[in-house]
């Protein structure tokens, strides 16, 4: 069985000015998606359980322990919708 956990990204939240799907100290998952980090972006599963785009300047990339990622309530990224998002406050 492949481990999923190290391929996963996490962000702690530390603005979330016009963003009510945001919440500070809050530790969120990041989906990879270079096209917006080219534009200052982190596509963000955020607290309707949908990616979007958040500004990077709202988040610290965090690396947590394989017995922390277990714990989080997330789903794995295999069974995510495939929605594409976009909020840009």
């Amino acid at each position: 069985m492949a481990d999923n956990s190290t391929k996963q990204m996490f962000a702690l939240c530390i603005e979330n000015k016009d963003c009510d799907d945001l919440e500070k100290r809050k530790i969120y998952q990041i989906l990879p998606d270079n096209e917006a980090a080219k534009e200052g972006y982190m596509r963000i599963v955020d607290e309707s359980g949908e990616d979007y785009l958040y500004p990077e300047a709202y988040f610290i990339a965090i690396k947590l322990p394989h017995a922390a990622i277990e714990a989080l309530p997330w789903q794995p990224e295999g069974e995510r919708t495939g929605e594409e998002h976009a909020r840009r406050p």
